[in-house]
């Protein structure tokens, strides 16, 4: 059997930023027909090299070949033009169009009226989008209306949609940045089929994960990123998890969570049979959240566990129920309120509901809590500064300065300006949503140990994830659900999986 060839080489790609030098004579060879997983810690340099290839970025050194031959890719819309197409991490669509809108968008099949060759006027033909778009899904098996708007979708749909969309230009070489980050599981084992049939046609895939479950099972290939450098390339086969995490850190680490210090008191939170207006969201909620207590939220997507938290802070209307906080009654009908009881809310998608990405990470850090630094209608910026600095130092966030630009830091080093945010309210629970969505398993040890020591400090946290072990791993207690209703609270410490999983699936 032959050696599947060479189809995309990237060689010596070097990309340097104010104060940063993201890639370092970065070099990268992708068969065709294979999966090619690029791995590494957040900040190594994963998509900005992916940035490079689809033109993005313009690379300050290096070249591009395909197939052998050199190209240039001055932006995406040459990239598309040599087949070379990419589904992105952060997920920009356009809410108010259509599903087929936003996937043949900037190329519309058109008809019209014609005198000769020369056509007089032309107009969208939506009932061959429609029919094109029909086709797509059809091939690809999901079950989306063409015709529907975007913005009544779930993240779990868009991202399924982007990926159609990449699939729709027919391209050799597809990279996919993050695919998995808001898929269920039967779209990810979708994604994987649709994977397989792209490699049978000798499609070349990219392919950006932090789940190693995933890069072993789907990949040929792994390329390992740090610090801007590859650290080397290797068969799939020959790589193990552990050795995958030491590759990725430079080191190994003996334990995925730290040990838990933490020693839950008394009853600070108690919610009694809170319910939504909508009778298809949460409903006859109730449970108890103790002082220094990290209280896991687990169940399936549509277990309606962040409308919840959204509704202890104030961003959904309550219908009946109670909030008591240490023993008292409280009404919370906006997040101001939320705040003044000391209740902070870190949402699930940072890029959307969490950062101000053109803002500086002073700016981002210092926003919940402006009215500290305020004096006769005037900020001190020196306080400001002096706030951001020390939160900067205290969570180990990587940036060169606090003026520097959310939007260029790691997904993990701005999870942590958001975690910077909401301490500098001195709260006294935090609700944490997919805390550690999109980050790379060093930066999750990380915010792990930060969630350890609030805990440690007698901070009370509300913690929802997707990812089983991580509820065991740092979990007091596991508040499972299920569309919209409590199915059973166990102890973090002597669950199983398999026991959550038959909560979160029982009827």
């Amino acid at each position: 059997m032959t050696e599947p060839t060479v189809l995309l080489e990237m060689a010596g790609i070097s990309k340097s930023f104010p104060g940063v030098k993201a890639l370092d004579n970065v070099t990268l060879k992708v068969r065709a027909g294979t999966v090619h997983a690029l791995m590494g810690e957040n900040g190594a340099g994963k998509s900005t090299l992916m940035k490079c290839l689809f033109g993005l970025y313009s690379p300050d050194e290096g070249e591009i070949r395909l197939n052998g031959e050199k190209v240039d890719i001055p932006n995406s819309q040459a990239a598309l033009a040599h087949g070379i197409s990419m589904i992105h991490q952060e997920l920009h669509p356009i809410p108010r169009r259509s599903v087929m809108e936003n996937i043949w968008l900037g190329r519309f099949p058109m008809h019209g009226l014609k005198l000769g060759n020369r056509r007089l006027l032309s107009f969208v033909d939506h009932k061959k989008m429609y029919a094109d778009t029909q086709r797509l899904f059809e091939e690809l098996g999901m079950d989306i209306k063409p015709n529907t708007i975007v913005g009544t979708l779930s993240v779990s749909k868009i991202q399924s949609i982007e990926i159609a969309k990449a699939v729709s230009f027919n391209s050799k070489v597809i990279v996919m940045d993050e695919p998995t980050s808001s898929l269920t599981g039967n779209e990810v084992e979708q994604l994987f089929r649709i994977i397989g049939d792209l490699k049978r046609k000798g499609v070349a895939i990219i392919y950006i994960s932090h789940k190693m479950e995933e890069i072993l099972r789907i990949s040929d290939d792994v390329t390992i990123m740090r610090d801007g450098k590859k650290v080397g390339t290797w068969p799939a086969s020959e790589l193990t998890t552990d050795l995958i995490i030491s590759r990725m850190v430079g080191r190994d680490l003996t334990s995925r969570y730290p040990d838990r210090e933490n020693k839950p008191g008394d009853v600070v939170l108690k919610v009694e049979g809170l319910s939504s207006p909508n009778p298809r969201s949460f409903q006859d909620v109730s449970f108890e959240l103790r002082q220094g207590e990290i209280l896991g939220v687990g169940g399936l997507v549509g277990a309606q566990r962040t409308e919840l938290v959204e509704a202890l802070f104030g961003l959904r209307a309550v219908s009946s129920g109670r909030i008591s906080l240490r023993g008292k009654p409280v009404r919370i009908r906006r997040p101001v309120d939320a705040i003044a009881h000391k209740i902070a809310l870190l949402t699930e998608e940072r890029r959307v509901t969490g950062i101000f990405p053109v803002l500086s990470v002073l700016e981002n850090t210092v926003i919940a809590s402006q009215r500290q630094y305020e004096r006769y209608g005037w900020l001190n910026d020196a306080k400001r500064r002096q706030a951001a600095e020390s939160s900067v130092q205290r969570l180990r966030v990587k940036t060169p300065s606090v003026r520097q630009a959310i939007m260029n830091l790691s997904g993990g080093n701005q999870q942590k300006v958001l975690l910077a945010r909401w301490l500098l309210t001195d709260p006294d629970i935090l609700l944490l949503d997919e805390p550690t969505r999109g980050i790379d398993v060093g930066a999750k040890y990380e915010i792990y140990t930060i969630i350890a020591d609030l805990a440690k400090q007698g901070k009370s946290i509300i913690m929802i994830s997707s990812e089983m072990p991580e509820l065991l791993g740092m979990s007091d207690r596991i508040l499972v659900m299920r569309e919209g209703r409590l199915t059973g609270i166990v102890d973090g410490r002597t669950a199983t999986e398999e026991e959550i999983m038959r909560l979160a699936a029982q009827s």
